[in-house]
């Protein structure tokens, strides 16, 4: 008996040696329990480094009461009137983790775990059995979805209460069952559509197997020409431009805090110093997905060509907040979920690095694309919980602008059957595509020939503007670069943090005026014939004249709109003055 407490005390005193040594993170944080009880909101927390010592859960700046319930896993109970959304983080012998986003509003939707999900006959993973029931207007969509919920045996499990969905839980055994139940629900006269997922626990990501360069690709959109006309021209500026604070939601996992780049933002971080905020979950590493579109805008570097563009100019501006959040593992019904909070807690701009394909899908080539497929029935119900969030947006929140990535299957945007979100025609989406630097020509950085397509990807004049696709990810080590990584989604960030700098100039401006600003301020892409191509097979829609501020030779005009990131901020001032 004492030979085993004794070894229990070692192990006690090694594992809280341990977590001493060990970096304090929290890892994940969801909503949980009842999500319907009225007044009340539950969260369940999972850190990672925690001791046995006293533990301080910081919301806001302020600690809140929190229930441990095993070494790592926490639960916290807040009530809605007495708090706000914000940034939450832990605190434990003189170690603080990353900041996580805790949102107050009860847009969440459940993940299906790997024994839910299964294979269909188009060889698709999908939940057995959680939809998502979108119910018409009229109706009081919890209570309708209650009442049907009862009537064939399900259960309310998830709500996204802004677009009137809800989840169901139902009492299927197999695919057959889910897909007849699905039927019967679909002609209830309340439900709109239905929103059946397509994706397993770990969702993949869209590849681009295209050869990588080795240079950097950011001078082609003129970064660091950008960063200091935003540092220095505005500070000297006669009329001394008062910047505005900005909140940008970037639909990502999570990112790595153990990256040097990322390492300064843990703990409290006030935005009106001013700087830059990230808050996120940990990730595991720091090549993921989350990581590189994040540090594209929020990166900390020595050296200035790879530091984030917003983390650059923090010194003249009133401060941006990066918030990372993807509500939960659910696929596309939980980025839209996720999409919808953020909206509710403030954010102005939606980083959207990602996309879906219709099966069938072809690329200009004619050849099948192979990239984040989805099945008609799936593509469908996404469909229609897409044009429901547009349609909220445009009534609610009228000044929030969506960037997302054209997709990297070499295809074309603009066919809705076979390509979402890209496809929808709103001034609250700007779709951005990708360019690659043109080795073979030795040409100004204005010069059309500066750049070319990047063949993988997506294009046609439902793209609005291309940026450089390729970036190199974070690794563990101080001063160190990663591999390259290209794609759209790395473009994306490049436009909405332009965006982000233009709204912090003159936040009164419209989605639709910023378009016309980064449409106007465009450099052109060349090609390499001097015939115009087949209807929708340019990389964007053309530039017309009337987009242009300035004037360019006759062979310029039409030709692919490149992001010209400093250009867009001289026009954003220029136009600000002329208001004045």
């Amino acid at each position: 008996m004492r030979k085993r407490l004794l070894t229990g005390l070692l192990l006690l005193a090694t594992s809280t040696a341990w977590a001493d040594e060990t970096a304090l993170r929290l890892k994940d944080l969801q909503r949980c329990g009842d999500l319907f009880t009225a007044g009340e909101l539950t969260y369940c927390l999972r850190g990672e480094g925690l001791g046995e010592g006293d533990l301080r859960v910081m919301l806001h700046g302020k600690p809140v009461a929190v229930q441990r319930e095993e070494r790592n896993r926490l639960r916290l109970t807040l009530n809605e009137k007495n708090h706000r959304s914000g940034p939450l983080w832990l605190e434990q012998d003189g170690r603080t983790s990353n900041p996580v986003w805790l949102t107050l509003n009860r847009n969440h939707v459940l993940a299906a775990g790997p024994d839910k999900v299964v294979k269909n006959m188009d060889g698709q993973n999908t939940y057995l059995d959680l939809v998502s029931l979108i119910v018409e207007e009229k109706y009081d969509g919890l209570k309708e979805s209650r009442r049907l919920a009862e009537r064939y045996g399900a259960e309310v499990v998830g709500a996204i209460p802004a677009l009137n969905t809800y989840q169901l839980r139902l009492p299927v055994k197999n695919l057959t069952e889910r897909d007849a139940l699905v039927l019967r629900l679909g002609n209830e006269v309340s439900v709109d559509a239905i929103v059946i997922e397509e994706t397993g626990p770990e969702e993949p990501l869209e590849q681009d197997e295209e050869t990588k360069p080795r240079n950097n690709e950011w001078v082609s959109n003129r970064f660091l020409d950008a960063v200091a006309f935003y540092r220095h021209r505005l500070k000297s500026d006669r009329n001394r431009i008062q910047t505005a604070p900005v909140r940008i939601g970037i639909i990502e996992r999570d990112v790595d805090f153990d990256a040097p780049e990322f390492a300064d933002y843990l703990g409290d971080c006030d935005p009106r110093t001013p700087r830059t905020c990230v808050y996120a979950r940990d990730a595991e590493a720091p090549d993921e997905h989350g990581t590189t579109v994040t540090a594209i805008l929020a990166a900390r570097n020595e050296n200035p060509e790879d530091s984030g563009f917003l983390s650059a100019l923090e010194d003249a501006g009133s401060g941006f907040e990066v918030i990372v959040e993807r509500n939960s593992d659910a696929g596309i019904t939980a980025n839209v979920a996720a999409s919808v909070n953020l909206v509710e807690d403030g954010a102005r701009i939606l980083n959207w690095s990602w996309g879906i394909h219709r099966i069938g899908t072809r690329d200009i080539e004619g050849e099948e694309v192979d990239s984040l497929i989805r099945s008609g029935i799936a593509m469908s119900g996404y469909e229609e919980l897409l044009e429901e969030f547009f349609l909220w947006l445009r009534r609610e929140h009228p000044d929030v602008l969506v960037v997302n990535s054209a997709g990297n299957g070499s295809a074309r945007s603009s066919q809705d059957d076979y390509r979402l979100p890209s496809s929808f025609i709103t001034d609250q989406l700007l779709v951005v595509g990708g360019h690659q630097r043109n080795h073979e020509r030795d040409v100004a950085v204005e010069h059309p020939d500066y750049v070319t397509r990047r063949p993988s990807s997506n294009l046609d004049q439902r793209v609005d503007i291309t940026a450089s696709a390729c970036t190199r990810s974070a690794t563990l080590e101080k001063g160190k670069r990663g591999g390259i990584h290209c794609g759209t989604s790395y473009a994306t960030p490049m436009v909405a943090g332009v965006v982000g700098a233009i709204l912090s100039i003159n936040p009164e401006l419209e989605p639709s005026q910023v378009r016309e600003l980064l449409r106007r301020s465009a450099m052109t892409i060349g090609r390499d014939s001097d015939f115009e191509p087949a209807e929708a097979d340019d990389l964007t829609a053309p530039i017309l004249p009337s987009e242009r501020g300035y004037q360019l030779d006759d062979r310029d005009i039409g030709r692919s709109a490149r992001l010209d990131m400093r250009k867009a901020l001289e026009l954003t001032v220029e136009s600000l003055q002329h208001e004045r």
